[in-house]
């Protein structure tokens, strides 16, 4: 499901770049996969999540704070570091030269800068946003400390209550620098993550109505198709960069929420598993998605001169195969030589940390017996 959802991300922004518009209906369509990232935040939400959500009711620990911290930089920084160090360097257009540009990219502070989300790196704001749930993951854990036991039933109700609250974020007043909006920053996609957690909290709870329903791949297939048929139209804001109003953002947030919701509870609330999704092709395309959605955009502005297409002038079909094939390469080119490496790196320091703290007491022990 990652993997369609970065393909999803390639989409959107190969649509959008071609000056994609007609017809109007399929252009609006394919603008609105950028809904692809309200399931990236859902995954990460149920993910990261579950572990809480099975502590709150006596069913393991979570990992300590600094070693979540820990893994989820492992996970991030390497390709992510190595992207933004070749685009920055090599891509004419991406403001190379600038202190403040470099810093921002390589802090993933672009949605706090002004003019730091620059050509082969747009597409950041979103990991810049996810960088921020992980880091304040562990608080919202802590918030949710007392709602343990028997009071973990209100846990779902509160995630919900947290997550309507969220929706007036568009609406506030809040004051940022020219060229930055607020709409950008963690408070108002609560929704899309707070979906996947949702999803988490009933994984680890008692069957009931909302596990059988959840779990009815035809109906939430249905409510999920529904929900960006609806984002598609004028309801969730304008087609291109433009603005929307504040009960736009906050309709698409509603319906990206619902929308990820309802791809995602089947496939963890039902049983068996998705032939297709199960596919070695797709567990692979799974395997590299982190790369696709950060290469793709850098690997675009390659296509079009290498397929002698300009940049806002059509041949959608081409620039999106050629695209999402490259970025695919590159993808698992960046997965066996820097993510996973990186990985295998940080493990085995970890064991050797692990296996020195644990042989220390035990030599101190053996010494005090021998005496």
């Amino acid at each position: 499901m990652r993997g369609l959802a970065a393909l999803g991300v390639v989409v959107t922004h190969v649509a959008f770049q071609t000056a994609t518009h007609d017809p109007a209906v399929v252009g609006r369509v394919l603008g609105r996969f950028d809904l692809a990232v309200a399931l990236f935040f859902a995954l990460s939400g149920y993910l990261l999540w579950r572990p809480h959500a099975a502590a709150a009711r006596g069913m393991g620990t979570p990992r300590p704070i600094l070693r979540y911290w820990l893994s989820r930089a492992t996970r991030i920084l390497p390709a992510y570091w190595v992207c933004v160090t070749l685009v920055l360097l090599f891509l004419p257009n991406a403001n190379g030269g600038s202190l403040r540009t470099w810093a921002a990219n390589l802090g993933l502070l672009q949605v706090f800068v002004p003019l730091t989300l620059t050509d082969g790196l747009t597409q950041m704001w979103s990991l810049s946003v996810e960088v921020a749930f992980y880091l304040v993951l562990p608080f919202i854990a802590l918030a949710f400390v007392r709602l343990r036991g028997p009071a973990a039933r209100w846990r779902i109700p509160v995630m919900l209550a947290v997550m309507a609250a969220s929706l007036v974020w568009g609406y506030l007043p809040i004051p940022t620098p020219e060229h930055i909006t607020h709409h950008n920053w963690l408070p108002g996609y609560l929704p899309w993550f707070g979906a996947g957690m949702v999803l988490a909290e009933l994984v680890v709870s008692a069957p009931g109505f909302v596990h059988r329903i959840g779990s009815h791949r035809a109906v939430m297939t249905l409510v999920a198709a529904v929900a960006f048929g609806l984002a598609a139209t004028e309801l969730a804001g304008p087609p291109g960069l433009a603005d929307p109003e504040p009960w736009q953002y906050s309709i698409k947030i509603a319906l990206g929420a619902v929308m990820s919701f309802t791809l995602l509870a089947p496939l963890v609330l039902g049983e068996g598993t998705h032939r297709f999704l199960a596919s070695p092709a797709a567990l692979a395309i799974g395997r590299w998605s982190y790369g696709i959605f950060v290469w793709h955009l850098a690997v675009l502005a390659v296509v079009f001169p290498m397929f002698g297409v300009r940049a806002f002038g059509g041949n959608f079909v081409v620039v999106l195969a050629g695209t999402v094939v490259l970025s695919i390469a590159v993808a698992s080119a960046s997965y066996a030589l820097v993510e996973e490496p990186a990985r295998r790196a940080v493990n085995r320091w970890i064991s050797r940390r692990d296996a020195g703290a644990t042989a220390t007491p035990s030599a101190a022990s053996a010494t005090s017996n021998g005496n």
